[in-house]
């Protein structure tokens, strides 16, 4: 059973979302994403993927605000991710509501960071960010490409004890043009353990069956559910079907 993240992506404030990670394509859906994360919740939704596109760009968190509201006014469990790059960047993090952190860029460029967070925080707390353009790891917003393949790339983690990888086909973020299915399923082939998290692409509920059929574990929607392609009582729906708690 696959489950379904919703996305939150801030940026001033404000719920967007863009387009191939390209900030010049940035749709604005609301101006308080504490309002939107209350109604996942009211439709059975218990955690969200929170993105500070502000941090990922600056290279350091920027709103922590957002993120404290989220958990005071929400009982959700919090991803956040963006803009973690120093020990403070991540204390910071948990010390306002996250539980979990996503962690990319550090993973790329300074692994031993991150392998330390990994010792200190847990496997549970941390998820490894690995988006990808083209086959090569993404990073600092998605700005600039590394020259990191993606799936030896996760080699070093996944030995040292990562469990949890979100995976972005970035060519497909916000395109509305489904799934890297095949991706996901070349990861998996890879490392069988994993909690593999997918997103970018998913159009509609018949999306998220093809992943669940795939054994991917999560599913991150963005764009979908902002467009309306799909609704808050079709997930509620399928947590329903499916007793989900994540």
């Amino acid at each position: 059973m696959i489950h379904i993240i919703p996305a939150i992506d801030i940026i001033d404030g404000n719920c967007v979302r863009l387009q191939q990670g390209d900030y010049d394509q940035k749709t604005v859906y609301h101006d308080d994403p504490v309002e939107v994360a209350q109604e996942f919740e009211r439709y059975g939704i218990h955690r969200i993927h929170v993105v500070d596109l502000d941090g990922a760009r600056s290279k350091h968190i920027v709103n922590i605000p957002t993120l404290r509201l989220l958990n005071r006014h929400t009982s959700l469990k919090i991803d956040f991710g963006g803009g973690i790059k120093t020990d403070g960047d991540i204390s910071l993090a948990f010390a306002n509501g996250a539980s979990q952190v996503t962690v990319g860029s550090i993973a790329a460029q300074q692994p031993e960071l991150f392998l330390k967070w990994l010792k200190e925080f847990g496997p549970e707390k941390m998820i490894l960010g690995a988006d990808a353009r083209n086959g090569y790891i993404s990073i600092n917003g998605w700005k600039e490409d590394s020259d990191h393949e993606l799936i030896p790339f996760l080699q070093k983690f996944v030995d040292a004890g990562v469990t949890r990888v979100l995976c972005t086909d970035i060519s497909r973020d916000g395109m509305l043009s489904g799934p890297a299915v095949e991706l996901y399923k070349e990861i998996m082939k890879a490392y069988p353990n994993l909690k593999l998290m997918a997103s970018g692409g998913v159009r509609h509920m018949g999306d998220v069956e093809t992943l669940d059929r795939a054994g991917i574990h999560s599913v991150i929607i963005g764009k979908a559910i902002y467009e309306g392609s799909i609704t808050l009582k079709e997930i509620n729906h399928y947590i329903q079907k499916h007793n989900q708690r994540v």
